[in-house]
């Protein structure tokens, strides 16, 4: 397991006590919805979960040995009687759960219980949601559902309604920002991190990601360049380095993340809460912006990426996507 069963219950304090207390007591659920942001440790808890409803030789009834046979095929992915199903590209297909419910139809090869996962379960396919929910109404009484999501609101309200909810919350920011200190990230860039995952390793392993330290350099001369009213300048900049660097939409939501940054940072600064800056090494930047641009125009710059981020979800142009949001942000720096 990545994360040991106490720094599970460091991360996840109120959900390991309550998944404690359905072992102990054996009242476990026939489904679960682990609902969360990325980085909360949901897939962790769930292997976890896995474990401790086969384990061999549980300890004080809710505890996995890490051991057994029965964990150890847990750990490395290749239980028979425990299913992952993730998106198959872009969403689950209904061919995935049908193929889920052919095997869960069979009898347990190690044990009389069956143990599901579904990973990114909002990205299920309309016909891959409605064939779930046929296998949550008729629930085996062996067989347990474990759900994962980071957009609970797109989950299908039936499905919802049949899992018991269990809410991860996110490590609070600035333990993680310390924690990140303490792994050697620099003190002015833990913000950052902090803000872009929840996940330790994961910040680590954006902190030496060459291309994303060059796409922060990039977002951030985005910035001067709008700062200084040059809306043919911008696009120039955009045709010739933003787009040859955000090439998936993966990449691009990115750049739209630490844009969004900066306008956050801008209004940090107008309300006095320096000490939130996600990018505190550019304070005198941010000082200068602040002074040149009112409240309400600023928070209207803001509703724009949050509008682009929004439409990115769908089948946009990413290119058409950045010019109309340049075009609107170029608007309205003038000092006040």
């Amino acid at each position: 397991m990545k994360d040991s069963l106490e720094q599970l219950e460091i991360i996840q304090p109120l959900v390991m006590k309550r998944l404690k207390q359905a072992l102990i007591k054996k009242r476990v659920s026939h489904a679960y919805l682990f609902e969360g942001l990325k980085g909360t440790g949901k897939k962790d808890v769930a292997k976890f979960f896995a474990k401790s409803l086969f384990c061999e030789q549980v300890i004080d009834g809710y505890k996995p040995c890490n051991q057994c046979i029965q964990c150890q095929r847990i750990e490395s992915g290749n239980h028979p009687d425990v299913h992952v199903i993730e998106p198959d590209g872009a969403s689950i297909k209904k061919d995935q759960i049908l193929y889920l419910q052919q095997e869960f139809s069979k009898k347990g090869m190690e044990s009389n219980h069956k143990f599901y996962m579904i990973v990114d379960a909002d990205k299920m396919t309309g016909k891959a949601a409605n064939s779930l929910l046929k296998f949550l109404e008729e629930p085996n009484a062996q067989t347990t559902a474990v759900l994962i999501t980071e957009r609970v609101q797109k989950i299908l309200p039936t499905i919802y309604s049949r899992c018991q909810h269990v809410p991860f919350s996110p490590l609070p920011k600035k333990k993680l920002e310390q924690q990140l200190i303490e792994k050697g990230i620099k003190k002015e860039k833990a913000p950052l991190f902090a803000k872009l995952t929840n996940n330790i390793d994961e910040a680590l392993s954006i902190s030496e990601d060459d291309w994303f330290l060059q796409a922060e350099k990039i977002v951030l001369k985005l910035y001067e360049i709008l700062s200084k009213q040059k809306l043919e300048d911008s696009l120039i900049y955009l045709h010739t380095t933003w787009n040859p660097h955000f090439k998936t939409r993966e990449q691009l939501e990115k750049g739209l993340d630490l844009l969004l940054f900066i306008y956050e940072d801008l209004m940090f600064v107008q309300i006095g809460y320096e000490k939130e800056l996600t990018y505190p090494d550019s304070l005198q930047l941010w000082r200068q912006g602040a002074l040149q641009i009112s409240k309400d125009l600023l928070l209207k710059k803001i509703s724009f990426i949050l509008e682009a981020k929004r439409r990115l979800q769908s089948n946009v142009n990413g290119t058409l996507l950045m010019e109309q949001l340049l075009i609107n942000l170029q608007e309205g720096f003038t000092f006040v």
